[in-house]
């Protein structure tokens, strides 16, 4: 046995209980990690509210990292070895098995604890800019939550590209957190359309960013550029309704897109790549990976709650 949390049905994060499960046993191709870290993300409690079908009771959680306990037969992996994935199932526990062809090798020289915080958040950033909409230098994009784990990550790999970066943020607290990431202009959410076409001299930004969701969605689109792209990559505040798609059409052949990370990791090349530029620049000193809070794995309800509130900053991590 062992202790792991289990959403027992859709609800709010009161629900998350921490009980004992039995001990999973890994197939072949597949490893049994002991968790050091695991990362709380946005996708847990759409899942837990039930925005995402689920069958119920399960164990969240996708991202971890760890060290390998057992390895199944195949697995290319040892005892021992340090393993990270954005792509597990259960990682809000303190055993996980894990897909042998989704674990990653965590270097030398990256802690569990930047592993971990790298996996979901650190793919996504480098996944919308790089190939959702890849930016080019002298481009201008507009990142919403620029103090969250994925507006962080994203500031400083579009700094890198030589793109002008704005921001969005809802405290000064954030918003020195986004200006020492990197980003050139910080606007509270209020009326940002406004500022972002004097900042652009009336023309709009190349890329929008949108991790918020319902709030930000119509006043991103307004911010766009013609021909620009809104990438919505979440639903922080809750998820954008249907619209009319005409609306594309009139305000300028706007591009729209709704990625998930899952498609952005179809093979193990492209897994790969994603990871080894990130620890690559981790172990260059060249991206610096904050974490905001973590939390006890017996508090994980507190952890969803903190991050449904917006009153993190940075990776939220629970330690099991």
């Amino acid at each position: 046995m062992h202790k792991a949390i289990v959403v027992p049905q859709a609800g709010g994060p009161e629900i998350l209980r921490y009980e004992d499960v039995d001990l999973p046993e890994p197939g072949p191709r597949q490893l049994l990690v002991k968790v050091a870290a695991a990362g709380v993300n946005f996708i847990d409690t759409y899942k837990r509210a039930g925005v995402y079908p689920m069958s119920y009771p399960f164990i969240p959680g996708a991202e971890a990292a760890g060290t390998v306990v057992s390895a199944g037969r195949d697995s290319g992996f040892r005892e021992g070895d340090r393993v990270a994935t954005a792509e597990g199932g259960g990682t809000y526990s303190q055993y996980t098995v894990m897909d042998a062809d989704v674990a990653l090798p965590v270097p030398a020289g990256i802690s569990d604890e930047t592993a971990a915080a790298l996996m979901l958040q650190g793919m996504t950033a480098h996944y919308l800019c790089n190939s959702t909409f890849p930016v080019q230098e002298g481009q201008t994009a507009l990142v919403h939550a620029g103090a969250g784990g994925v507006g962080l990550l994203l500031i400083q790999l579009l700094k890198a590209k030589g793109a002008t970066v704005i921001t969005t943020v809802s405290t000064e607290e954030k918003e020195l957190l986004a200006r020492d990431a990197g980003a050139d202009h910080v606007l509270r959410y209020e009326g940002f359309t406004g500022r972002v076409r004097a900042l652009t001299g009336g023309t709009g930004v190349d890329v929008v960013y949108d991790g918020v969701g319902a709030a930000t969605f119509d006043a991103s689109l307004a911010s766009l550029r013609t021909r620009g792209m809104m990438v919505l990559f979440g639903g922080a505040s809750g998820q954008v309704p249907p619209f009319d798609i005409q609306r594309l059409n009139s305000s300028g052949s706007l591009f729209l897109t709704r990625p998930t990370l899952a498609h952005y990791l179809l093979t193990p090349a492209e897994r790969q790549w994603r990871a080894r530029e990130l620890f690559d620049a981790v172990l260059a000193g060249t991206l610096d990976v904050r974490i905001g809070a973590t939390y006890p794995l017996s508090e994980a309800s507190r952890a969803q709650a903190d991050l449904e509130g917006r009153r993190t900053t940075g990776k939220v991590l629970l330690a099991p």
